[in-house]
């Protein structure tokens, strides 16, 4: 029985890593067939994100609101940042930030907001115009007093491009599911994070700190997250889609927020200009909510 059992489950791992890895690459008799997936394989692919269970709110014994940044300047979080490079890679591979845009274009996310609360929303128009700097030369403006024009060789249009995506910040809830009797995380809301548009190519440091350009509801996105896969450098023919990386906690982040009676400040305004007592206060209020776990079964 056990016997059976493994050659079962081999037997569908190496199905699931056909059709994960780059589709028909082995079989394909020319260039257009690479990436044209079977009826079979079409198929194995009609799934959907992994579904949240079912939790009532009595069953929430103690919960803790925290808010993490990831800087993507870390290795562990490079898949979610790169490629930034599209022109030279296949369309099956694309940033993080590359799918959520592409995704708002699309009017597949319709929902965007300007903060964590989810209170204010934004359109389009509001995120390309914050994520877009038009400048005029100075050789423009003295074409402008003199011929009452400006060349378009003269006017510099700048805009924020997935390299210049520096950060992410999540908001997340972590609970304890009495029902289970275990600490849980839920993931609430994603943000990319680049420096002002207006001050990005400014040589001063302090200028450049990431700020989020918009905010979405992570359950909504869930669909849209599965679809798109990030690289694996462990396995390229076994692929991790983005909404199982963030769900799994594939990253490294630190709390930089938690909510408290205090209107929910930032830890860098009770901690200010001392970059390692922050961290070490990021490392307390971690360590406050994992510590309440394990005093549950403390006796």
């Amino acid at each position: 029985m056990k016997l059976r059992s493994f050659i079962l489950t081999v037997f569908s791992v190496c199905i699931a890593s056909s059709a994960f890895a780059q589709a028909n690459i082995l079989n394909a008799k020319k260039t257009e067939e690479i990436g044209v997936k079977t009826e079979a394989q079409l198929a194995l692919d009609n799934d959907k994100p992994l579904e949240y269970g079912y939790v009532d709110d009595r069953d929430i014994l103690y919960s803790k609101m925290t808010w993490e940044k990831i800087v993507l300047d870390e290795r562990a979080n490079f898949p979610l940042y790169y490629p930034v490079d599209t022109n030279n890679i296949g369309k099956d591979r694309r940033s993080l930030f590359d799918v959520l845009f592409k995704a708002i274009k699309k009017g597949e996310l319709v929902n965007i907001y300007d903060d964590s609360y989810f209170t204010a929303k934004r359109t389009l128009k509001d995120i390309e115009a914050a994520m877009t700097k038009i400048d005029t030369l100075d050789i423009g403006f003295d074409q402008y007093n003199a011929d009452g024009f400006v060349d378009p060789e003269y006017i510099i249009r700048r805009d924020i491009q997935s390299f210049d995506v520096s950060a992410y910040l999540i908001k997340g809830l972590w609970y304890f599911d009495k029902r289970h009797g275990e600490l849980k995380y839920r993931l609430l809301g994603l943000a990319p994070a680049a420096p002002d548009v207006n001050f990005i190519d400014s040589e001063d440091e302090s200028n450049k700190q990431p700020i989020p350009m918009f905010w979405i509801f992570y359950p909504e996105a869930r669909d849209i997250l599965h679809e798109a896969k990030s690289f694996n450098n462990k396995n390229s023919a076994m692929p991790v889609s983005f909404d199982h990386l963030l769900n799994s906690r594939r990253f490294n982040g630190y709390m930089y927020k938690e909510e408290n009676v205090y209107g929910d400040r930032e830890v860098k305004d009770y901690v200010a200009d001392n970059a390692l007592m922050q961290l070490l206060e990021s490392d307390r209020i971690k360590d406050k909510i994992r510590n309440f776990e394990q005093d549950m079964w403390a006796y």
